[in-house]
């Protein structure tokens, strides 16, 4: 009996798909057709550069094309920017930017029945109605997903979104989440068998984000690295409440108090930003020492202009960040919390520390300080983790054996490709 974890990977061999056409009104038709690719419909509150978002991106880029076409359909807006940028089809609009509480059900149904897609993916709360519009439209597979955390999630979710989610859970074909922690969260939280819940877990090109000495030469000579002696650390993500900026800041003081020539890389915005600014105004010992890099699109040009990657985060679902990190060959240190523990290999590729306890952190970058050697021989462990655990191809075969799985089931998917 395969686990729950291990279902979605149980199909070595991706299955051919033959969809039909379906006539009238109805999805999903058993008679034979046309043969085409299975169409996902990929639900999410926000199309912008958050983690998920870029997953999401990430696999419909990867998705094999003969066998998938996917398009987005957002309940609250989208970068524009982004969406041309990465040259996407507009994004089907369910609900209205800044809107308070929303009833999206109809509206999502209406997009369902324009596009009629074999697949509805949701993912979060922002995009949890999806499952229901789904089921009265008629789309032979729902798929619900998990992402991560915010602030708000950290004391429970409110009685409200636990029932909703108890109600919603049991009508999709499959829920998942990107980490073990974050199954069991949800699965008490819903009152919810996490057997029930599988797990797949983010991956990381490894192939963009690696290690480079050419341009770890460069950017840290762009960023104002003053030789080699210089011990840089740094952090990429949103700067908001949850990510807990701060402690890294008041570690980097410390160690400059105990005479270490460190610098500290920043790279994010976010509504926090003007606030660490004027944090980073007021501690002369920082003086400097603190680049705001803001949303820089080269992120794998700053992972490599660092010696040691942090992630004080307060809580985190499954880190994109640190699996880039990793793959770029440099050593993390990031706060025992939601899927961190699945990642960091403490004492092997980094180490973990509990949230907000900023001695503890300044005491395992002192150690990474001093010993160079050590650095190296953890972003090597780090980056050969990576490879063999969470690149983006194992993650895409993941989410392509998921999604056949449950046509075959559904009976949308028959018979094999010629």
């Amino acid at each position: 009996m395969l686990s729950a974890e291990t279902k979605c990977a149980a199909i070595s061999e991706p299955l051919g798909v033959m969809v039909s056409e379906p006539s009238g009104d109805a999805m999903g038709s058993l008679s034979i057709g046309e043969v085409r690719p299975l169409r996902i419909l990929h639900v999410v509150n926000r199309l912008d550069t958050g983690g998920t978002e870029h997953v999401v991106l990430n696999l419909i880029r990867g998705l094999d094309a003969d066998q998938f076409e996917s398009r987005i359909c957002v309940t609250r807006g989208f970068n524009a920017e982004l969406v041309a940028a990465q040259k996407l089809p507009a994004p089907y609009e369910a609900g209205q930017v800044g809107a308070g509480s929303q009833f999206l059900v109809p509206v999502l149904s209406r997009i369902m029945k324009e596009y009629r897609p074999d697949v509805v993916h949701s993912r979060n709360w922002g995009a949890l109605e999806a499952v229901v519009a789904a089921r009265l439209s008629g789309v032979p597979v729902a798929i619900h997903s998990e992402h991560g955390y915010e602030v708000d999630m950290m004391a429970g979710l409110p009685m409200r979104r636990r029932m909703i989610r108890r109600a919603i859970y049991p009508m999709a074909d499959g829920i998942f989440t990107v980490s073990s922690e974050l199954r069991d969260y949800h699965a008490k939280q819903a009152w919810f068998d996490p057997a029930k819940i599988r797990v797949i877990h983010n991956g990381v090109d490894t192939h963009k984000f690696q290690p480079d000495a050419r341009w770890r030469e460069e950017a840290r000579r762009k960023f104002g690295v003053a030789g080699a002696g210089e011990f840089v650390i740094g952090s990429v993500g949103r700067m908001v409440a949850i990510k807990d900026h701060p402690s890294l800041l008041q570690a980097a003081a410390e160690l400059v108090r105990r005479g270490i020539n460190v610098k500290v890389l920043l790279a994010g915005a976010g509504p926090e930003l003007e606030k660490h600014q004027a944090m980073v105004a007021g501690m002369p010992e920082l003086a400097q020492r603190v680049n705001f890099l803001g949303a820089s699109g080269n992120v794998t040009e700053i992972l490599n202009a660092l010696d040691v990657f942090v992630l004080p985060s307060l809580l985190e679902g499954m880190s994109n960040t640190i699996l880039e990190a990793m793959a770029c060959g440099v050593p993390v240190v990031a706060t025992r919390v939601g899927g961190n523990p699945e990642l960091v290999r403490e004492g092997k590729t980094g180490w973990l520390f509990a949230p907000a306890d900023v001695k503890a952190l300044v005491e395992r970058l002192a150690d990474f300080a001093a010993h160079p050697e050590m650095r190296s021989s953890f972003g090597g462990a780090a980056r050969e983790r990576v490879e063999g655990e969470f690149s983006l191809q194992g993650m895409i075969k993941n989410y392509s054996n998921l999604y056949l799985e449950m046509a075959e089931k559904r009976a949308v998917a028959r018979g094999n490709r010629s």
